[in-house]
């Protein structure tokens, strides 16, 4: 064990807890001298504090030895959901009643970095992308911040607002999307210093909504993969996430992507789409064979480690370097337990990627990432849901699976 390297993850994370070394010293029975030694490099605790140290501050004992990870970073989408309960959705002209409103995060760079630190605060967590220089914008720095996320590569712009949507909630928990797409329509691969991160893994999202990435490049085929390219050249693996959207060209965004993709995660028809093939069929369920197709065909055109896929009852993952192909079901939650369902994508992608960043097998990181999932179908926004990993870990055996 290195003494200075363990007493710098003390000092850093005694602070973020908002400790003093007297009050560090307080708790752990030990003198503040002890503590301003360890922090200074000049000896390490006692072995048997080392579990004490970890208890308290949320980490693993393995986390305090060996010193700081490397980060995975978080870039793309960030708005404001402003919650709307209403009593029923009205046609063209009539009135429905608002029973309460609500803030909370949404969009990929919020909403997967908050789920991450909630699952494992250990892991350092980066984010980028743009918000206005308005309430909304300072409201989401301050939910990234509360959580130790590292919100200091977020542009904040004066000329244009804090991207939002207004998202009406019925009371059956399905829900209805006004957005207005603001500083995420300026937010663009020049926002972003690539030498300034240092992280294992660059995760992106969303594709379809984020206009200056969407771009057409005559050499690349998009900016994104042009942008994906430059981060691989560092030697960071890349992963991206879709949204859906009804009007866009699926298949010309998204594959010339895929070049330059380590991680591909999305949903059942976001990747079906992409290759003009129905995820369902004419009686409504879930075509198996054209899932694996349209992931298979995410491989030829080029990702090199993962296409995960996740629907709403059941997940999958191929491999691209094997080509095994995984199938796990989704957990068996009573619809009356379900409180909404609004950024259940984005919980399933934070358990992605702690899987891959933990080195997960396939089995083991759709059980993951799917239980994630329902996590977030515990509360009405997109990230009060998310528990620790052993909280996780526990839920399938209160639940089980569903039937394939």
């Amino acid at each position: 064990m290195e003494a200075k390297s363990i007493g710098s993850t003390i000092a850093k994370l005694r602070k973020k807890s908002g400790m003093t070394q007297q009050t560090l010293a307080q708790k752990l029975d030990v003198s503040d001298k002890a503590v301003s030694k360890w922090e200074n490099g000049q000896g390490y605790p006692d072995i048997t504090i080392f579990p004490r140290l970890s208890a308290l501050f949320g980490v693993s004992v393995d986390y305090l030895m060996l010193g700081e990870k490397k980060q995975i970073a978080i870039a793309g989408n960030i708005l404001l959901d402003i919650v709307k309960n209403i009593d029923t959705y009205p046609q063209v002209g009539m009135m429905a009643k608002v029973s309460d409103i609500s803030y909370a995060v949404g969009g990929c760079v919020p909403n997967t970095a908050i789920n991450l630190t909630k699952i494992d605060k250990s892991i350092p967590i980066s984010t980028f992308g743009k918000i206005g220089t308005d309430e909304y914008g300072r409201y989401i720095l301050s939910q990234l911040q509360g959580n130790g996320i590292d919100a200091s590569g977020i542009i904040m712009s004066p000329e244009v607002p804090t991207s939002f949507s207004d998202v009406m909630s019925m009371p059956s928990g399905e829900r209805t999307f006004f957005h207005k797409k603001g500083a995420n329509a300026e937010f663009s691969p020049e926002d972003i210093n690539l030498d300034s991160i240092n992280c294992d893994i660059f995760h992106i999202g969303y594709i379809l909504l984020l206009d200056k990435f969407d771009e057409d490049d005559a050499e690349y085929g998009t900016v994104m993969a042009k942008f994906l390219k430059s981060v691989q050249e560092r030697g960071i693996k890349t992963s991206i996430d879709v949204v859906s959207d009804s009007t866009a060209d699926y298949g010309k965004k998204i594959i010339p992507v895929l070049k330059y993709c380590n991680y591909a995660i999305m949903n059942e028809i976001e990747c079906c789409t992409a290759w003009k093939l129905d995820a369902y069929t004419p009686d409504g369920k879930l075509n198996y064979k054209n899932v694996e197709l349209a992931m298979r065909n995410m491989v030829d055109a080029g990702v090199k480690d993962k296409v995960i896929i996740h629907s709403k009852k059941v997940s999958f993952a191929l491999d691209a370097r094997t080509s095994e192909f995984t199938v796990v079901p989704s957990l068996k939650v009573p619809k009356d337990e379900i409180k909404g369902s609004v950024g259940a994508g984005d919980a399933f992608c934070a358990g992605c990627l702690y899987g891959l960043y933990n080195d997960f097998s396939d089995k083991q990181l759709l059980e993951f990432a799917s239980a994630a999932a329902a996590c977030n179908l515990f509360a009405t926004n997109s990230v009060d849901g998310m528990k620790s990993k052993a909280e996780i870990l526990n839920i399938e055996e209160k639940y089980g699976r569903l039937s394939l």
